[in-house]
């Protein structure tokens, strides 16, 4: 069975795919907040800084009013990074730092954008570092798609509402609800599975605590019938590009 190959464009899918030696000279610095539970509008001063992404990791750099001491600094290489989500307005490093204070949970820490900027032009760069441990929950509708679905994502207590497109090398979950969005390039997807022409699930290797495996499951109610053909032809797409052979003679 042959697969129809799709040429790309775009911007961020076309920089996610480029050679990570190509960006050796780019660096991105955003001004930005770190903490967890209180909005910026009501943080202290001291709880800012100055987020740098470059060819050597992420760092952080407070820009504190009171003490030196009391200031945060901080830099994590590529490889000491065990996941990294970006959102347009947030950035979350998870480590491999156990938090003491958790239980011996992993340690993250949460940045915010202060300004009107976006963390949307450092996808590309941050992609081609970290493989399957960048998440890019944004939505970065494919240049070239194949199809589309109108869907429901369903969570623990509710869910939000969408739009599910497959491209080429890539599928996106287009989310109304802010945070929501996902672009998962095929390398990003563990598996697909579905239980009826209405039910689809992509088990991605973004990290999930309560989920098997600790791969974070996204399940779709579909508003209309998913064709089999198409969910065939997706799920030999996803496991061929992890070296599946399928036999084709006896």
């Amino acid at each position: 069975m042959a697969l129809r190959a799709e040429k790309r464009a775009g911007a961020f899918l076309t920089a996610l795919l480029v050679s990570p030696a190509l960006f050796a000279q780019q660096s991105f610095q955003y001004q930005a907040w770190h903490g967890h539970s209180r909005p910026p509008h009501i943080r202290k001063a001291g709880d800012f800084g100055t987020l740098t992404i470059d060819a050597t990791g992420v760092s952080f750099q407070e820009t504190h009013t009171g003490k030196p001491k009391n200031s945060h600094t901080w830099h994590w290489s590529y490889q000491d990074i065990e996941q990294l989500k970006v959102e347009r307005k947030s950035l979350t490093v998870l480590t491999y730092k156990d938090n003491r204070w958790k239980f011996g949970a992993d340690r993250e820490y949460h940045f915010g954008l202060r300004s009107g900027k976006t963390f949307e032009d450092a996808c590309g760069f941050l992609g081609a570092r970290l493989d399957q441990r960048f998440v890019a929950a944004i939505a970065a509708g494919p240049a070239a798609t194949s199809w589309e679905i109108p869907v429901k994502h369903l969570v623990r207590f509710g869910g939000d509402q969408g739009v599910l497109q497959v491209g080429a090398g890539e599928i996106v979950y287009n989310s109304a609800q802010k945070n929501e969005s996902r672009t998962w390039r095929d390398e990003d997807i563990d598996n697909i599975s579905s239980s009826g022409p209405f039910q689809l699930t992509i088990t991605t290797f973004e990290r999930a605590k309560l989920d098997y495996g600790s791969l974070k499951q996204f399940n779709f109610e579909l508003k209309q019938r998913l064709d089999e053909a198409r969910y065939n032809d997706l799920w030999l797409r996803l496991n061929q590009s992890k070296g599946l052979k399928i036999l084709s003679s006896y």
